[in-house]
């Protein structure tokens, strides 16, 4: 009797064991397709359809034939490195960009990286919390400008509430994205829907801005250059991805499917919306509009005009969330590297989301908010976000090199 007693102790125990490491502390996979997908277009689409047109069409020379085609061809740029993201995404591992660096170049560069990153990624958050706090609180200001003070605690009420959300749930942050990404994609298609209809109903200045699109002065490749960079900066965002790889039901499958669907679904719709844009305004009128989106609506719907700076605040809203969602998990994977405080590698006991991770991200991101202005954040992430890009693509080409046999569900 004694020895079954202790038989059917040892058998308890070892159910114990098995239910700890079942149980164990990690990131759990709840995120399929459709979370794949709203999250890469709501990391794209945020302010940069909207006021990107302007730089591209200036340094484009007014050339509208040479400006339609670089919305083109960095659409077909940004698909092909997030096709490199997705070969390297599917070894699932959470932290994106950080972990490709590292496994492939090195412990230095991925330890440069991440502390970047930890810098540059949340002051790209406060650009984009500062532009939501600009077009949320326009339409009640009019033509009279929006107080700093209130822009900024504005900015960073939006900023600790998606940092508490993303901290306590992954299933509630990627319903807010998918919800917001429907807004924002119903918003692009009021623009290129109306500019369709007016096109097709045979306005006779716009047809003829169609008819030669090649035929203004052709800009220099420096002009050329600088065209792309504001095309890239609208295509933002398509990397995001890779920093929930960990938490992707089937990774092997749905990362190269969700890439291969959100990407050109962009690419359609930004042409659309810049055809749209041209249909309604001149070139020049374009140019010297520094919200493109909120001119548009004066043109077409007067009357309810101000649809549109919601809209746009709409899209930057959503980007917000992916971006702070994406930027938990790089600061998670760092911690677990031993790159950053131990601290922030720990995870909620109740929704094992990297709250710790969350709570120093936006931390970070709300300092930046207090003394910068807009302009002085983007020039200051820009830069440094294309190397690390530049980086993680370096990457790929020494593991096909250095790990020829490595395991690869999806190769590009």
């Amino acid at each position: 009797k004694k020895r079954k007693k202790m038989g059917k102790g040892k058998s308890n125990d070892s159910k114990d064991v098995k239910r700890k490491e079942k149980g164990k502390m990690q990131l759990k996979r709840k995120m399929g397709y459709l979370d794949g997908v709203s999250f890469i277009i709501g990391s794209i689409v945020g302010a940069g359809i909207f006021v990107s047109p302007t730089g591209v069409l200036k340094h484009s020379l007014l050339n509208v034939g040479i400006a339609l085609t670089i919305w083109i061809v960095s659409g077909l740029v940004s698909l092909m490195g997030s096709l490199c993201y997705a070969e390297l995404a599917a070894l699932p591992f959470s932290g994106g960009e950080y972990s490709h660096i590292k496994r492939g170049l090195g412990s230095l560069p991925a330890f440069v990286f991440i502390w970047t990153s930890t810098f540059t990624k949340p002051a790209s958050n406060a650009a984009r919390a500062l532009l939501f706090a600009e077009y949320a609180t326009q339409p009640f200001y009019g033509i009279c400008p929006v107080p700093e003070v209130l822009k900024k605690c504005l900015a960073l009420a939006i900023l600790w509430s998606l940092g508490i959300l993303n901290g306590r749930s992954v299933k509630m942050a990627a319903w807010v994205q998918t919800v917001f990404t429907l807004l924002k994609m119903m918003a692009l298609s009021v623009i290129a829907v109306g500019g369709i209809v007016l096109l097709i109903g045979g306005r006779q200045e716009s047809l003829a801005r169609f008819q030669d699109v090649f035929s203004s002065e052709i800009p220099s490749a420096s002009q050329v250059a600088e065209a792309f960079f504001q095309g890239l900066y609208a295509y933002g965002g398509w990397w995001s991805l890779n920093y929930m790889a960990e938490e992707m039901k089937n990774p092997s499958r749905n990362i190269p499917l969700t890439v291969m669907t959100a990407v050109p679904a962009v690419i359609v719709f930004y042409l659309l919306v810049n055809i749209s844009y041209l249909t309604v305004l001149t070139p020049k009128e374009i140019v010297s509009s520094v919200a493109v989106a909120v001119t548009w609506a004066d043109r077409v719907i007067p009357s309810v005009a101000w649809i549109i700076p919601l809209s746009v605040a709409v899209s930057i809203f959503g980007a917000l969330n992916s971006s702070m969602f994406t930027l938990g998990r790089l600061s998670y994977a760092g911690s677990q590297s031993g790159h950053l405080p131990v601290l922030i590698s720990m995870l909620n006991v109740h929704s094992c989301t990297p709250a710790p991770a969350m709570i120093f991200s936006t931390t970070i991101a709300s300092i930046f908010i207090i003394p910068s202005d807009l302009i002085t954040l983007t020039n200051y992430f820009g830069f440094s976000a294309w190397l690390m890009i530049g980086l993680t693509c370096a990457s790929l080409i020494v593991l096909r090199y250095r790990e020829p046999h490595l395991h690869r569900p999806y190769k590009v």
